[in-house]
């Protein structure tokens, strides 16, 4: 992936060499809703291959390559022909190629684009696992050419045509060319995906300017509506950019709902909605944008479970993990069908959300909209969710083809004990019980903001009883950290991990025990110099280039880096956020999804991980979490407080953030050396809080 170039737009996405090629190795190709429409796009002149100059991304469904054809051989090192290769994706591709004569003679020659497709499913790609070539059927008429396959139920096709008179063989599309003296010749090829027997319509119109097109004229918007950020950090402010642009590439659209936005997880593998990821980037992004939120909460919603299913792990009232389409579909669910549920945090994340949602000041038409559905969503959570009916809620796979583990550290190793045993179900993760107890303190907070203070009190006592029960049933006495699970015995699973800084995030943790919690999270076995390891060194199945026991996830540290906050351990929360960022620098601004957990004294740059997502939602709204902890901003609309104490370290300094999004006041927060001005509130209803005291 390192040696790539990665263009998104909506559930479309190419990856290519540095050249714009395309070939059938490792992950490249074009991909419509997890298919492989193309997996060969190959260009030469005169049966050469140009010779790659530089790929630049202008924006993220878009890149122009540059080549170059040398002169022959024994007349120096010039270049005869600049070869530019500008290409649009977006349900579907579009390709414009320009020759362009250098020279002072006239140039001919048979310029080809060989072409191929082999339909694999985006996880046949990524475990190398592609189809064979044989199984195509390739059709070449006036209209250009015709490549498909049948595949159980599913019939992909994709359709490639070019303006003009091409020459057409059924993998190949050749052009004779004459290009002048000093002049140049173009041509444009179109690339239609055909899924399930509905042609993809072009997101790049032949008939309009580029720069107008729905992707570009989306973009734009996105763009200019997300508030400005500002440091005197060339990095920091380097990797907010990278973060607004990757989260704006990663929007898809509802083809019934074409104005709301969800955020797929990541490029390339995950290009679809994940309940557990939307939510959490939704919530990171919130200051600079609710529409995602709202988007995001609005599609789940619409996707609610209503019934019992074995084979989806669909129950009334949960909250779904993922929604996919082609082969993976089946993968997942038996049965074919689109929508997978099983997850244990999702649900819970969900009721968390709308409350957060309501303390921005979200417009209360929608809440209210959605307020049944966090009531269902609790529903689940006080009876389907708890399997054995002792408070917690508990997962257990039930079925084959799903997910062993079911929260984020959902591979099939994620969650052991410390010999490295794994567990049996049913099992009760911390971080859920957390997020469980934060959805309670949620939902009293919508009742109190509606008025009804015996709905509040009842989730506040229903809060209250499982932060009790939690910290009894949890904690560890002689090792000074909370078990990441109980097992099906009700056994603590008593590795240490990372899960309990999300602990730490919602508030569940007792003040008691915090001090403990924050000292092991940066502790020599959990905390490399660049971030927080998913599991301690001194754990059996320790592993810094394991998925999920030992490596860093940026998502993890920002909720960890909050918590640290949240429980007023400054200097904690700043060397995780300040050993974050300076692995952005060397990964390009663009933190991916993970990176090995290898100790920052090893090597003088994190260790990339083989198969990270890059870009990947959560990774990206990571940046735009730690500057919330930065700011220690936390709004309260309902009732009518801003909590704001900033504490950034020097180096970032002056930070600041104009237009940030409060209950329809755009707020401008500037930090010096010298102090802090929020300006925008004027006089609002709002009374600011600078308090730095404990907030739990």
């Amino acid at each position: 992936m390192a040696d790539t170039v990665t263009l998104l737009e909506g559930t479309t996405f190419c990856i290519s060499e540095q050249g714009g090629d395309i070939r059938a190795s490792g992950a490249q190709g074009l991909f419509a809703r997890d298919t492989r429409v193309l997996s060969r796009w190959t260009l030469t002149f005169n049966g050469d291959a140009p010779i790659v100059l530089d790929a630049q991304r202008t924006e993220p469904y878009r890149a122009t390559y540059l080549s170059r054809i040398p002169a022959a051989a024994g007349q120096g090192d010039s270049t005869t022909m600049l070869v530019v290769r500008d290409r649009h994706v977006g349900d579907g591709m579009r390709e414009q190629i320009t020759l362009r004569n250098l020279t002072s003679t006239e140039a001919s020659g048979v310029l080809r684009l060989g072409v191929d497709a082999d339909f694999a499913d985006l996880f046949e790609v990524k475990d190398g696992r592609t189809p064979t070539a044989s199984r195509i059927v390739r059709v070449v008429d006036d209209e250009g050419i015709g490549l498909s396959r049948t595949r159980g139920v599913h019939h992909p096709a994709v359709h490639i045509r070019a303006d003009g008179t091409p020459d057409l063989s059924p993998q190949a599309l050749s052009w004779n060319l004459v290009v002048p003296s000093r002049g140049e010749c173009t041509v444009v090829v179109h690339v239609a995906p055909v899924l399930d027997g509905v042609r993809l319509t072009s997101s790049h119109d032949v008939g309009h300017p580029l720069g107008c097109t729905k992707p570009a004229r989306r973009f734009h918007e996105w763009r200019h509506g997300i508030p400005e950020l500002t440091s005197g950090d060339a990095g920091l402010s380097a990797v907010l950019a990278r973060s607004v642009e990757d989260l704006g590439a990663l929007r898809i659209f509802d083809d019934q709902h074409p104005d709301r936005a969800v955020v797929a997880a990541g490029a390339p593998w995950f290009m679809a909605l994940f309940g557990r990821d939307s939510i959490l980037t939704s919530w990171m992004l919130l200051p600079l944008d609710s529409s995602m939120t709202v988007g995001t909460l609005q599609t789940l919603a619409d996707h609610q479970g209503t019934l019992t299913d074995a084979v989806t792990e669909e129950q009334p009232g949960r909250i779904l993990h993922e929604i996919r389409f082609g082969l993976t579909a089946v993968d997942l669910t038996l049965g074919g069908g689109r929508v997978y549920y099983g997850t244990a945090d999702a649900t819970s994340l969900f009721v968390m959300l709308l409350g957060e949602l309501s303390r921005w000041g979200g417009d209360p038409a929608i809440i209210g909209d959605l307020l049944p559905h966090a009531d269902r969503a609790l529903d689940w959570i006080e009876n389907a969710g708890d399997r054995d009916g002792d408070g917690f809620v508990e997962y257990q796979c039930g079925t084959d083809h799903g997910l062993v583990n079911q929260g984020w550290k959902d591979s099939w190793d994620g969650i052991s004990f410390a010999d490295g045993r794994l567990p049996t179900g049913p099992i009760a993760l911390a971080e859920v019980q957390a997020y469980t107890y934060a959805a309670l303190l949620a939902r009293a907070g919508l009742a109190q903001a509606a008025g009804d203070d015996d709905a509040h009190h009842m989730w506040s006592v229903k809060a209250a009883d499982l932060k009790r029960r939690f910290n009894e049933a949890f904690w560890i006495p002689d090792r000074g950290w909370f078990a990441v699970g109980l097992d099906g015995d009700k056994q603590q699973i008593d590795s240490l991990t990372s899960n309990i800084g999300h602990c730490l995030w919602t508030g569940i943790v007792d003040n008691d025990k915090a001090a403990a919690v924050a000292d092991h999270l940066l502790s020599p076995d959990l905390f490399t110099g660049w971030g927080i390891r998913t599991l301690a060194s001194s754990m059996a199945r320790f592993n810094p280039m394991g998925y999920h026991n030992g490596s860093v996830w940026p998502h993890d540290n920002a909720l960890c880096a909050a918590g640290l906050m949240r429980y007023g351990f400054v200097d904690h929360a700043q060397r995780v956020i300040t050993g974050l960022l300076a692995a952005a620098d060397d990964f390009g601004h663009r933190l991916p999804e993970l990176f090995s957990g290898f100790d920052r004294a090893d090597f003088a740059s994190p260790v990339p991980y083989p198969t990270a997502c890059s870009p990947q939602a959560w990774a990206a709204a990571a940046p735009l979490s730690f500057l919330r902890t930065l700011l220690r901003f936390d709004p309260d609309s309902p009732r009518g407080q801003i909590a704001c104490a900033p504490s950034v370290p020097e180096q970032y300094l002056p930070l600041g953030v104009h237009g940030i999004r409060v209950d329809g006041h755009r707020l401008t927060i500037d930090v010096t050396a010298d102090g802090w001005v929020m300006e925008g509130l004027g006089d609002a209803r709002f009374k600011l809080t600078t308090s730095q005291e404990r907030r739990c």
